[in-house]
């Protein structure tokens, strides 16, 4: 899946983004300083008050320059919207074909009407080939999303996402083991449909149709909230709780199983404050605002990029120079969190 990703990239979702004129530039450029490059690299991407007078004096620079040339500093390491288009139609990709392939392969099978199904037999229940091409193709795209996460965008929830992922693969591959892949099957179909509109949203957004974003990820909430808090647990999580206990009395996996599956809950409910605090912004303010796990930061001042000096004609140079060792004193002190 890696392997495909890749070539998806290069071959197809690039083709497509510069057909569709997605912007190829990435966030705009600091001006070069060694000096405060010199403390981005070594001390701090965050500097505090103080350090941010420090270097306003040294420099001649107002603060708020200072504090324009930090954020365009950190937000030039972010990919390009080309490239984040491109990722959102990789996986755009997977989640419309898997979901498709659930569908037509539940709708074949009894457990999908009737849930108690999914524990008739249990545990000599035959092993179907497309169940287990289902599960084998799920359980790689997890893997693939586990370590591709450290070289693809970083967002906020980074730390969630990677829990996510962790649950997701122990979660398949303990029900694949255990041979609970009846209501497995459900679980991941139910889990793949939201995501498919979630990322046609993102990449109408990368294209600049603001409309189209925003119709999109109006439905996206719908599905999300309807599924991940109304059919899951009151068709998933009933099941595994209520009628696997009825139908099998008590075992040890069949906790370890609800668990995980109470854990994945609780990572829906995070994502759903999430969803609901975006719709809220965007019916308040008209439109579908900047999501609240963006990569890059903004501000009302991001275009200019000339600092100011406080006197208008400083002679003091800007380039790094100045200074016994460079930093005004500076490059102590303690670091503040990292972005992201």
């Amino acid at each position: 899946l890696f392997f495909h990703s890749c070539l998806s990239h290069r071959f197809i979702a690039k083709p497509c983004a510069l057909g569709l004129k997605v912007q190829a530039n990435g966030p705009q450029k600091a001006q070069p300083n060694a000096i405060l490059e010199k403390v981005f690299t070594a001390i701090t991407k965050h500097p505090d008050e103080k350090r941010l007078e420090g270097l306003s004096k040294q420099l001649d620079w107002d603060v708020r320059s200072i504090q324009r040339w930090f954020r365009q500093r950190r937000n030039q390491e972010k990919p390009s919207t080309l490239t984040k288009f491109c990722e959102s139609m990789w996986r755009f990709t997977f989640y419309l074909y898997i979901f498709t392939y659930g569908v037509r392969f539940l709708k074949k099978t009894p457990w999908l009407w009737n849930t108690r199904q999914c524990w008739n037999g249990y545990p000599y229940q035959p092993l179907m080939p497309d169940l287990h091409y289902y599960y084998i193709v799920e359980l790689s795209f997890y893997w693939s999303l586990m370590f591709s996460q450290f070289i693809d965008i970083k967002r906020k929830d980074f730390g969630i996402m990677f829990t996510h992922h962790i649950v997701a693969v122990i979660l398949i591959s303990f029900s694949y083991v255990t041979n609970l892949t009846r209501v497995g099957t459900l679980t991941l179909c139910l889990h793949d449909s939201s995501d498919i509109v979630l990322e046609a949203a993102k990449m109408a957004n990368y294209c600049k149709c603001q409309k189209l974003s925003d119709l999109l990820f109006v439905i996206f909430a719908i599905i999300f909230i309807v599924s991940r808090l109304g059919i899951y647990p009151l068709w998933i999580l009933n099941t595994t709780l209520f009628e696997l206990y009825e139908a099998l009395g008590n075992f040890p996996a069949m906790w370890l199983f609800n668990m995980l599956l109470v854990i994945l809950q609780i990572l829906n409910c995070f994502w759903s404050y999430l969803v609901i605090k975006t719709a809220y912004k965007a019916f308040s303010k008209g439109k579908v605002t900047k999501d609240d796990r963006s990569d890059i930061e903004s501000s009302s001042d991001e275009e200019e990029t000339v600092p100011r000096s406080k006197t208008p004609h400083s002679t003091v140079a800007t380039n790094g120079t100045g200074g016994a060792s460079g930093t005004n004193g500076y490059l102590t002190g303690g670091t503040c969190s990292e972005e992201h």
